[in-house]
Protein backbone atom coordinates (compact mmCIF):
# COMPACT_ATOMS: atom_id res chain seq x y z
CA UNK A 1 0.00 0.00 0.00
CA UNK A 2 1.41 3.51 -1.15
CA UNK A 3 1.58 6.02 1.50
CA UNK A 4 0.44 9.56 0.56
CA UNK A 5 3.25 11.95 0.21
CA UNK A 6 3.79 14.45 2.96
CA UNK A 7 3.16 18.08 2.44
CA UNK A 8 5.83 19.86 4.07
CA UNK A 9 5.69 23.62 5.39
CA UNK A 10 9.28 24.35 5.54
CA UNK A 11 12.55 23.28 6.10
CA UNK A 12 14.41 23.56 9.78
CA UNK A 13 18.17 23.85 10.02
CA UNK A 14 19.51 24.61 14.15
CA UNK A 15 23.03 25.55 14.78
CA UNK A 16 25.21 25.30 17.32
CA UNK A 17 26.91 28.82 18.72
CA UNK A 18 29.02 29.75 21.43
CA UNK A 19 27.08 33.24 21.78
CA UNK A 20 23.20 33.31 20.97
CA UNK A 21 23.31 37.33 21.46
CA UNK A 22 26.10 37.96 18.57
CA UNK A 23 24.69 35.04 16.47
CA UNK A 24 20.86 36.78 16.71
CA UNK A 25 22.11 40.49 15.81
CA UNK A 26 24.45 38.44 12.81
CA UNK A 27 20.80 36.52 11.51
CA UNK A 28 18.55 39.71 12.06
CA UNK A 29 21.06 41.22 9.50
CA UNK A 30 21.23 38.31 7.23
CA UNK A 31 17.85 36.94 7.24
CA UNK A 32 16.47 41.13 7.56
CA UNK A 33 13.99 40.14 10.00
CA UNK A 34 13.87 39.39 13.72
CA UNK A 35 13.57 36.61 15.92
CA UNK A 36 10.22 35.15 16.40
CA UNK A 37 11.17 33.40 19.73
CA UNK A 38 14.49 34.41 21.92
CA UNK A 39 15.12 32.40 25.06
CA UNK A 40 17.81 31.81 27.46
CA UNK A 41 20.59 30.09 25.06
CA UNK A 42 18.12 29.98 22.27
CA UNK A 43 16.66 32.49 19.47
CA UNK A 44 14.00 31.43 16.49
CA UNK A 45 14.20 33.18 12.90
CA UNK A 46 10.76 32.25 10.70
CA UNK A 47 12.40 33.16 7.44
CA UNK A 48 9.82 33.57 4.77
CA UNK A 49 11.80 33.56 1.96
CA UNK A 50 13.26 30.44 1.40
CA UNK A 51 10.77 29.24 3.96
CA UNK A 52 12.77 28.00 6.79
CA UNK A 53 12.55 27.32 10.61
CA UNK A 54 16.04 28.20 11.50
CA UNK A 55 17.08 28.28 15.02
CA UNK A 56 20.52 29.08 17.28
CA UNK A 57 21.13 27.07 20.03
CA UNK A 58 23.87 27.86 22.84
CA UNK A 59 26.80 25.66 23.26
CA UNK A 60 30.01 26.45 25.46
CA UNK A 61 31.36 23.68 23.37
CA UNK A 62 30.11 24.82 20.29
CA UNK A 63 32.80 24.43 16.52
CA UNK A 64 32.75 26.93 14.19
CA UNK A 65 29.75 26.13 12.41
CA UNK A 66 28.64 23.77 14.64
CA UNK A 67 25.37 21.82 13.22
CA UNK A 68 23.31 20.86 15.84
CA UNK A 69 20.25 19.09 13.51
CA UNK A 70 18.09 19.02 10.51
CA UNK A 71 14.87 18.74 9.98
CA UNK A 72 11.65 19.22 8.02
CA UNK A 73 8.67 20.90 9.55
CA UNK A 74 4.96 19.66 8.61
CA UNK A 75 1.44 20.13 9.48
CA UNK A 76 -0.08 17.74 11.67
CA UNK A 77 0.98 14.80 13.67
CA UNK A 78 -0.76 12.82 11.02
CA UNK A 79 2.24 13.87 8.38
CA UNK A 80 4.74 13.04 10.53
CA UNK A 81 3.62 9.74 11.45
CA UNK A 82 2.77 9.25 7.35
CA UNK A 83 6.88 10.36 6.94
CA UNK A 84 7.83 7.80 9.97
CA UNK A 85 6.03 5.00 8.17
CA UNK A 86 7.96 6.48 4.84
CA UNK A 87 10.85 6.40 6.22
CA UNK A 88 10.54 2.66 8.12
CA UNK A 89 9.38 1.58 4.58
CA UNK A 90 12.54 2.91 3.04
CA UNK A 91 15.08 0.95 5.48
CA UNK A 92 15.62 3.52 8.26
CA UNK A 93 15.08 3.19 11.86
CA UNK A 94 13.05 6.57 12.94
CA UNK A 95 12.69 6.94 16.78
CA UNK A 96 9.29 8.54 18.01
CA UNK A 97 9.07 11.86 20.40
CA UNK A 98 5.54 12.53 20.62
CA UNK A 99 3.88 15.20 23.03
CA UNK A 100 7.57 16.66 24.03
CA UNK A 101 8.44 19.77 24.95
CA UNK A 102 11.22 21.00 22.42
CA UNK A 103 12.26 25.04 21.55
CA UNK A 104 9.33 26.55 23.50
CA UNK A 105 6.90 24.87 21.88
CA UNK A 106 4.72 21.24 22.43
CA UNK A 107 5.97 18.45 19.26
CA UNK A 108 5.15 15.35 18.35
CA UNK A 109 8.55 14.40 15.86
CA UNK A 110 10.25 11.60 14.78
CA UNK A 111 14.23 10.95 14.26
CA UNK A 112 16.53 9.38 11.77
CA UNK A 113 20.43 9.61 12.01
CA UNK A 114 22.56 9.80 8.80
CA UNK A 115 25.59 7.24 8.54
CA UNK A 116 27.87 10.35 9.85
CA UNK A 117 25.99 10.75 12.71
CA UNK A 118 23.58 13.90 11.48
CA UNK A 119 20.20 13.87 13.10
CA UNK A 120 17.09 14.52 10.97
CA UNK A 121 13.68 15.10 12.41
CA UNK A 122 9.79 15.41 10.94
CA UNK A 123 8.04 17.83 12.84
CA UNK A 124 4.91 19.03 14.00
CA UNK A 125 4.07 21.93 16.10
CA UNK A 126 1.27 21.62 18.38
CA UNK A 127 1.44 24.64 20.78
CA UNK A 128 4.02 26.77 20.43
CA UNK A 129 5.33 30.14 22.35
CA UNK A 130 5.47 27.91 25.73
CA UNK A 131 7.29 30.14 28.84
CA UNK A 132 10.65 29.55 29.85
CA UNK A 133 11.63 27.09 32.01
CA UNK A 134 14.73 26.40 34.43
CA UNK A 135 17.92 25.13 32.73
CA UNK A 136 17.33 21.72 31.23
CA UNK A 137 20.24 19.42 32.13
CA UNK A 138 20.84 18.96 28.41
CA UNK A 139 20.38 21.20 25.43
CA UNK A 140 16.75 21.40 23.90
CA UNK A 141 16.50 20.79 20.24
CA UNK A 142 18.15 17.52 20.09
CA UNK A 143 16.79 13.54 20.28
CA UNK A 144 15.96 12.76 23.14
CA UNK A 145 16.40 16.30 24.70
CA UNK A 146 13.64 16.50 26.83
Amino acid sequence: MATQPVIARKAHVAIHVKNVAASTEFYRRLFGIDPCKVRTAYAKFDVANPPLNFTLNESADASQGGLSHLGIQVESTADVLAMRQTWQERGLLPRDEMKTECCYALQDKAWVRDPDGNEWEVFAVLQDNLPEKPAPEKSCCAPGCC
